[in-house]
């Protein structure tokens, strides 16, 4: 299939993408649209994970108001220049980030921040109810797994589905950026605040 130039340039309005990684892609993908995006976000990945090594000590701290003042967050997101921290693109991100947070209230920006004794507390939870639905014994365990990968995605950051494209979640938002910037992008700290709430993060 003829990988034309508007297929390209539409490719690389909805991923960023440079212009010559949308054409690969699509090359790649056939012409799929779909599967070209997988690609690109998949060698943002790769691109992440030979950047790990790296500091990011540059970035934004950013906040987002709930219209009526009553919920808001904070967020800290960094990467590794302050040239890509200045652009549009990136300053977007961290706004839509503390705007995921005002509205999902995630308690941890990645999962193995939440404590060993959170997590068994939930897991025996689990047990009991599968059990008390009478779930046979050997699909118990796997049942109990399930409902903790839910419990993440329902309180970790990173895992939550991004509420404008619930198709992401939010890890793909930071990986995707990595891959545009060729830099690490990492999500540092949030809080988030409700009026008359105490310690609401």
């Amino acid at each position: 299939m003829e990988i034309t130039v508007e297929m390209v340039k539409s490719l690389r309005e909805l991923t960023g993408a440079g212009m010559m990684e949308c054409k690969k892609a699509l090359q790649e993908a056939k012409g799929d649209v779909e599967q070209a995006k997988k690609i690109l976000r998949a060698r943002g990945a790769e691109v992440a994970e030979k950047r790990s090594g790296r500091v990011a000590k540059q970035g934004v701290v950013e906040a987002y108001i709930h219209a009526g003042g009553r919920i808001g967050a904070m967020v800290e997101i960094n990467c590794e220049t302050d040239f890509v921290a200045r652009t549009d693109e990136f300053r977007h991100l961290a706004k839509d980030i503390a705007m995921q947070i005002t509205a999902m209230n995630p308690l941890v920006v990645e999962r193995e921040e939440i404590s060993p004794q959170l997590v068994e507390k939930e897991k025996k939870d689990y047990l009991e109810q599968a059990q008390s639905e009478g779930k046979p014994a050997d699909a118990v365990e796997k049942i109990v797994e399930d409902r903790l990968d839910k419990y993440f995605q329902e309180v970790v950051l990173l895992e939550q589905a991004f509420i404008r494209e619930p198709q992401r979640t939010i890890k793909d938002l930071i990986t995707e950026m990595s891959g545009k910037t060729g830099e690490i992008v990492s999500i540092r700290r949030f809080q988030r605040f409700e009026l008359g709430v105490d310690g609401s993060k």
